[in-house]
């Protein structure tokens, strides 16, 4: 090995270590925050309860902020045992299966919704590309699609693809149909991340490929994609959660069952006989939230570990 390449080695070693050390110094943090907020749920509870049962004197227990009787707030100790508990007389399965499974449905929806997102917001971006007209022509457009109320077009989406997809070689089902209300709110970010993206490459490494005379597609795949990486992936996280929650909204609003929305409505219609349950449920779609994330913080470390030792590659 010759000493270019030791120096290559050792600061990729390097890389490698500190790239460690921030994601154990995230997760520290992600731990603390968690505590952090479990002590306040409890203090706040246990702060109301200490005051006022009834909490009729106070302004803002009770008022301003939540009541904290059991109903209201259930203890945090009951939530987390609600867990191993079976949600049905007749069956002997804990919540958390039932809650993994939910999760197993909706994240297969949301992840068909975030790969055609990512495949529309690119295909936006690349066509932004072409012209400034065209993106200040269409970025007002795309603005204002996401102020459309998403509770109000699930329905309509759902009954659309029940309607309207017999002309496929396979048997539409209405998950698919909430996949596409997941697109709809994924490919806002990837777009408009991925127009800045492209458009942050150097500009002397654009006039080098135009004075090698590579053509439009040859500069966007080797300079303007790779120049967009960073900016991707972080619409990729916003994208992310941005698809488990449409997943979980289509399914709420399109009475689709199998899913986490389902649960959450069901649960929802029975609070008064188990509010312990619909808090578990809550919690277990906040997890795949932060799963749907860390997928793509582990893309992300993959990908640019893999460039950077390709920079230092002699």
């Amino acid at each position: 090995m010759t000493i270019r390449e030791e120096i290559a080695f050792g600061v990729t070693k390097y890389e490698r270590r500190e790239a460690r050390k921030r994601f154990v110094r995230k997760i520290a943090v992600f731990g603390v925050f968690l505590v952090v907020l479990g002590l306040a749920y409890t203090g706040y509870k246990a702060f109301g309860q200490s005051i006022d049962d009834a909490q009729t004197d106070w302004p803002v227990v009770g008022a301003v902020m939540p009541r904290t009787d059991d109903l209201t707030m259930p203890p945090l100790s009951a939530i987390l045992a609600e867990f191993g508990q079976p949600p049905q007389r007749n069956s002997s399965k804990p919540l958390g299966v039932f809650i993994a499974e939910a999760s197993l449905f909706t994240f297969r929806e949301a992840a068909l919704g975030f790969f055609m997102g990512v495949v529309l917001g690119l295909g936006i971006a690349v066509v932004m590309l072409r012209s400034r007209w065209l993106e200040r022509g269409l970025s007002p457009y795309l603005v204002a699609s996401q102020t459309i109320p998403l509770v109000a077009i699930a329905p309509i989406i759902v009954i659309w693809g029940s309607n309207s997809m017999g002309w496929l070689p396979f048997e539409w089902k209405t998950w698919m149909s909430v996949a596409i209300i997941a697109t709809y709110l994924t490919f806002f970010p990837v777009a408009m991340n991925g127009i800045k993206g492209l458009q942050s490459a150097d500009p002397a490494a654009l006039e080098l490929m135009r004075s090698y005379a590579a053509t439009r597609r040859q500069t966007l795949i080797r300079l303007q994609f790779p120049s967009s990486v960073p900016f991707l992936f972080a619409a990729f996280k916003i994208a992310a959660t941005a698809a488990i929650v449409g997943a979980i909204v289509g399914e709420i609003s399109g009475g689709v069952r199998g899913g986490l929305g389902r649960l959450i409505l069901d649960f929802a219609s029975r609070y008064t006989t188990g509010p312990e349950r619909l808090y578990a449920t809550v919690i277990g779609s906040a997890v795949l939230g932060i799963i749907a994330v860390g997928l793509v913080l582990l893309a992300e470390y993959i990908v640019l570990s893999k460039r950077r030792a390709e920079a230092h590659t002699p």
